[in-house]
């Protein structure tokens, strides 16, 4: 069957600069790191928090979400690195593909988590002002395992079908459902959705960030159900079908619970930072007070000189007055 229109395959998914390979993989998560860094210092600021904390904190959350979803992707498919015929070396090659989201989430919000407490800062809010920059960094990384030819769905012959070449790792080319775009879409909704909500109900206690993870698990759902790579199954579901309903039930419930009994949002999310502090114009507005108190300084001292010397010349009138008076009458006593 001809395709007059399709979604094509990269012809590969790497490029060489000298010795030095170029994976577009790896930029991608790179470029939905930065994503994440810059949109949840934005929000961060926004709640009273301090320019760079987001920053600071993600030097510990990146990592330990790099190692999570790694794990996660290993543990549950053991059988690709460690069955008969395979090499276990591959399971450190994270370039080739293979990041779970939900052990990423989970090692990562144990990096913040520590990246927090030695800031003092309470990680409910700080997964709030994250929350929908997460949601985008996915929807930026999905457009990796494109590059990697992988995380496909059913066979179709819808116009944006997928157009896989590669028949490596079992692979057949054909036509297939991109199901790494429906993600990707699905997350950029998600990451708009928990900003609105945000917006419009003031959601605080980490319940934005519980947000993003009901709605993820919704969209990952139905998307996990159409996939058509190896997986292990539990009572004819995948095993990341069961997750996302887990996980959907535990957020739902989280809402429900921390907002009967913490409503609201919290007043200061990072103890000791000033209103210039947050907005990083403390330094500026420093300068500008002490220009002021010092040119009120002047004026004062200005004022005070100036009354001085009205004062000098009233009492020099006052002397030439009483001075005219005594002899206007020694005259008449003379006279």
């Amino acid at each position: 069957m001809e395709y007059l229109a399709y979604i094509p395959s990269p012809s590969r998914g790497v490029i060489h600069l000298g010795p030095i390979p170029l994976r577009g993989y790896a930029f991608c998560i790179i470029i939905g790191v930065f994503v994440a860094v810059w949109l949840g210092n934005r929000r961060w600021i926004a709640r009273g928090g301090r320019a760079g904390t987001v920053a600071d904190i993600a030097v510990w959350a990146v990592p330990f979400g790099l190692v999570g979803g790694r794990l996660y992707h290993v543990i549950t498919d053991y059988e690709l690195y460690f069955s008969e015929g395979r090499d276990w070396v591959d399971a450190f090659k994270v370039w080739q593909g293979g990041l779970g989201i939900w052990g990423a989430i989970a090692l990562g919000a144990v990096g913040a988590w520590i990246g927090c407490r030695r800031r003092g800062i309470p990680l409910p809010a700080y997964a709030d002002a994250i929350a929908p920059g997460i949601a985008f960094a996915q929807a930026i990384g999905r457009w990796g395992n494109w590059f990697n030819q992988e995380l496909y769905g059913r066979e179709t012959h819808v116009p944006w079908a997928l157009h896989i070449t590669s028949s490596e790792g079992g692979r057949v080319p054909g036509y297939y459902h991109p199901t790494f775009l429906y993600e990707s879409l699905w997350c950029v909704g998600v990451g708009f959705l928990v900003i609105w909500a945000d917006r419009r109900f003031k959601l605080g206690h980490g319940r934005a960030f519980a947000l993003y993870v009901a709605a993820y698990c919704v969209g990952r759902g139905w998307i996990e159900y159409m996939r058509v790579d190896d997986a292990h199954h539990i009572l004819g579901l995948r095993l990341n079908d069961w997750t996302a309903m887990i996980v959907f039930l535990l957020a739902v419930l989280y809402i429900v619970l921390s907002a009967k009994k913490r409503p609201g949002r919290e007043a200061v999310v990072e103890p000791g930072v000033s209103d210039g502090e947050a907005d990083g114009t403390g330094d500026a507005a420093e300068g500008t007070e002490a220009a002021e108190a010092k040119e009120a300084s002047e004026v004062e001292a200005s004022e005070s000189e100036a009354e001085h010397e009205d004062k000098a010349e009233d009492e020099s009138k006052d002397e030439a007055e009483d001075k005219t008076k005594d002899e206007a009458g020694a005259a008449t006593k003379k006279s």
